[in-house]
């Protein structure tokens, strides 16, 4: 396995221990030899996907219509051919980071799809398609994605109980998050309890970034004062690093221990959505300012491109910034922003978002079905 560049901002990242993923897949990228070359040049040691970023893949018409046709004249419906072409584009990533995986003892190399979302509200539907999507990939790195939903938790427990890698996806309180470790920690025990080996089974937990900076920012703009505006674009980071405290709180629990001595891993914090929707901010503030151990960034390659050109990687800029967290959402609560309010319209308009972007993928592979059937 080649390596990439040993000096620049993301070699530094990568030495603070932050494995940083692209969040985007697509055919072109595949066959282009695109996400070859960043794994090669630029510290890519991972991937994700979602709706949004297979609605986007999969209007590129041209890469799949091959596929597409051969589907039709199979007498695949839509369903079908969104799962063919999704399953084979992730298990092809997949196995581009087979020597990631074997070099990192599975901890990355990993390529993540995501159960429906029409389903985040469904635990029963959930399970049983986390469980078709691991079987259609069929390869030990891929991440299973389920939302950090009420309904969603039982379903962590369940699929990574199978023995099956988990991503957890859609998160954004702190109380959320405390569920989702437990609910991870839960599966892990039943893993063991079933007989799997638990050093096998790996998970992440991401923990959304930048839209709380964008709903906060909002509502502090909505209240106006100049108390209110000094508080613009704090929320995001100070929630995540508060994040890492609560990771850290939770893997040092007795509960945990015995798990660990048995080999299991820990689930890392994943900092997504880390692309500045703000352009007044620093492009890169949301990779620079959450740097820690045992951490993934998954970001656009625009971000990546970003840090590589300017970002400057100071070590760990987690350690030591707790209390000036706290104090952050004490003064965001005084100045009246409800943020329990904010975590509950961000994790509904999170699951709104993928619908969409599910329903938009499923109108451009009809049409693409409908063109091949007449065609």
């Amino acid at each position: 396995m080649t390596t990439p560049q040993s000096s620049g901002p993301l070699a530094d990242l990568s030495a603070a221990g932050v494995s940083l993923w692209l969040d985007d897949l697509s055919r072109q990228r595949l066959h282009s030899g695109n996400l070859a070359e960043l794994i090669r040049d630029r510290h890519i040691v991972g991937v994700t996907t979602n709706p949004s970023i297979f609605a986007a893949a999969l209007k590129d018409g041209e890469s799949y219509r091959k596929q597409v046709a051969e589907l039709a004249a199979q007498g695949a419906d839509v369903e079908d051919v969104v799962r063919a072409t999704t399953t084979d584009d992730v298990r092809d990533a997949c196995d581009l980071f087979a020597d990631v995986f074997a070099a990192t003892g599975g901890v990355d190399g990993r390529v993540s799809i995501e159960v429906d979302p029409r389903l985040a509200h469904d635990t029963e539907r959930t399970t049983a398609q986390a469980q078709e999507l691991a079987k259609i990939v069929d390869r030990p790195n891929v991440l299973i994605k389920i939302p950090a939903t009420l309904a969603g938790l039982p379903s962590i427990t369940a699929v990574l109980a199978e023995g099956i890698s988990v991503n957890v996806t859609l998160i954004f309180s702190l109380e959320r998050y405390a569920a989702v470790i437990d609910a991870f920690v839960a599966g892990i025990e039943q893993a063991r309890a079933n007989g799997h080996d638990i050093s096998k089974i790996h998970s992440v937990a991401s923990f959304f970034v930048s839209r709380v900076d964008t709903e906060i920012d909002k509502r502090l703009d909505a209240i106006g004062s100049p108390e209110a505006g000094a508080l613009r674009g704090q929320a995001a980071i100070a929630n995540a690093r508060l994040a890492y405290q609560l990771w850290e709180q939770k893997f040092a629990e007795d509960r945990w221990t015995p798990l660990a001595e048995a080999g299991a891993h820990a689930q890392r914090p994943l900092w997504a959505s880390t692309g500045v929707k703000d352009p007044a901010y620093d492009d890169t503030q949301y990779v620079v300012e959450l740097v820690a151990p045992d951490t993934v960034n998954t970001a656009p390659e625009k971000t990546i491109d970003a840090v590589a050109d300017h970002g400057v990687i100071r070590g760990n800029t987690i350690a030591g910034t707790y209390g000036a967290a706290s104090s952050t959402f004490s003064a965001l609560e005084a100045v009246g922003v409800d943020v329990t309010d904010v975590f509950s319209v961000l994790e509904d308009e999170g699951v709104s978002k993928f619908e969409q972007s599910w329903e938009e993928l499923l109108q451009t592979v009809q049409t693409a079905l409908d063109e091949a059937k007449q065609g």
